[in-house]
């Protein structure tokens, strides 16, 4: 059985979530609180909620901040946003917090079941639109990589000071001038838009050259 927590400050929302998670066999529901202040004060100490289900706009602490001190102290617990924003900078702030679904609030009652069962077992449930959004995101971020043009000689560079050569080194090895090497460190470092060796090889190992 999964124990399952409701924040949320809208009674016209909360109570039949709550109402119908509490007749569900799959789960146990017994805290629905209008705060993240009330769900500290009142939800069950013995039997620790699996899933959270978090609004962001709230009284008090808001869900996002509220995300970081959830999973300080009930780091077991998975926590799924059910919110109305759906706002990129928000879907990214919860989920780098810990968040581990993100749902809207018109996502109807089956599919906020399905989707407390699908996190219990190591699912990330979003909302399509959430969804679409996350891949449009890093759908952006390809095409930013893709269009980074380094020519022949500037990605064997690149290659040469991520296995950690100096500067040298890559100039003995290619046989050209240390002043050359600068010159095409410079090239890079432009069309990359970094600033120093350490950006580059971090670049380079989170496959983004």
């Amino acid at each position: 059985m999964i124990s399952v927590a409701i924040v949320e400050d809208i009674d016209s929302i909360r109570i039949p979530i709550f109402e119908f998670l509490s007749d569900q066999e799959e789960f146990l529901c017994e805290t629905a609180s209008n705060s993240v202040e009330h769900f500290f004060e009142n939800y069950n100490k013995e039997i620790a909620p699996d899933v959270i289900l978090l609004d962001i706009g709230l009284p008090g602490l808001s869900g996002l901040s509220a995300i970081k001190l959830i999973k300080e102290k009930l780091p077991s617990a998975e926590i799924i946003m059910l919110t109305v924003h759906e706002e990129s900078d928000k879907i990214f702030s919860a989920l780098k917090a810990g968040a581990s679904g993100y749902l809207i609030k018109s996502t109807s009652l089956l599919d906020i079941k399905s989707a407390i069962i699908e996190v219990s077992k190591g699912g990330a449930p979003m909302s399509p639109i959430i969804a679409r959004k996350v891949i449009n995101y890093f759908e952006d971020d390809k095409n930013k990589i893709s269009e980074v043009n380094l020519s022949e000689r500037e990605q064997t560079i690149v290659n040469y000071i991520v296995d950690g050569l100096n500067f040298k080194m890559i100039a003995s090895s290619l046989n050209i001038s240390n002043d050359t090497v600068k010159y095409h460190c410079k090239n890079i470092y432009k069309k990359l838009q970094i600033n120093s060796k350490g950006e580059l090889i971090a670049k380079s190992i989170r496959g983004e050259i």
